[in-house]
């Protein structure tokens, strides 16, 4: 069943604020073989003119994933979360996550298409800290394979 083409422009209320900590921050560049003392050391971190150590670009995709966990759980786009494939991920950073961080997001939907029997969520998940201010835009595509697929 395709999914439902009025969802296009819908948002999602903000997420309850996310509390970024060193230890997630460490575990997340170990995971990804990323070995920058930025992530790691709080001094090397500063020295670098942070407050505090820094995530990787790509751990934004962690508070991305969470804010499409609404979209996921909502029963009125009937999306078959089992058929779902991620398709494409971006990132534009405002400013460097930071432990510390306490991190709410917004998530769009931007577009809703069908290719060849599969359709295609376009979502962007706007990730701001606790005074609103934006800290990542994070764009994502999930292909829901078709029935045949």
């Amino acid at each position: 069943m395709p999914l439902d083409q009025s969802f296009i422009g819908r948002s999602y209320p903000p997420s309850p604020p996310y509390e970024v900590g060193r230890e997630k921050i460490r575990e997340f560049a170990e995971a990804i073989g990323d070995d920058n003392p930025a992530h790691r050391d709080p001094e090397a971190a500063r020295a670098l003119g942070h407050r505090d150590v820094i995530a990787p670009p790509t751990f934004a995709v962690v508070l991305s994933l969470k804010g499409n966990d609404v979209l996921v759980d909502d029963p009125a786009l009937g999306l078959d979360y089992g058929r779902v494939v991620h398709g494409d991920q971006s990132f534009v950073h405002h400013r460097p996550i930071t432990a510390g961080d306490r991190l709410s997001v917004v998530l769009h939907v931007d577009n809703i298409t069908s290719r060849m029997g599969n359709d295609m969520l376009a979502l962007r998940a706007e990730i701001t800290d606790e005074d609103g201010e934006p800290v990542t835009t994070a764009k994502s595509t999930l292909v829901v394979r078709g029935e045949d697929a």
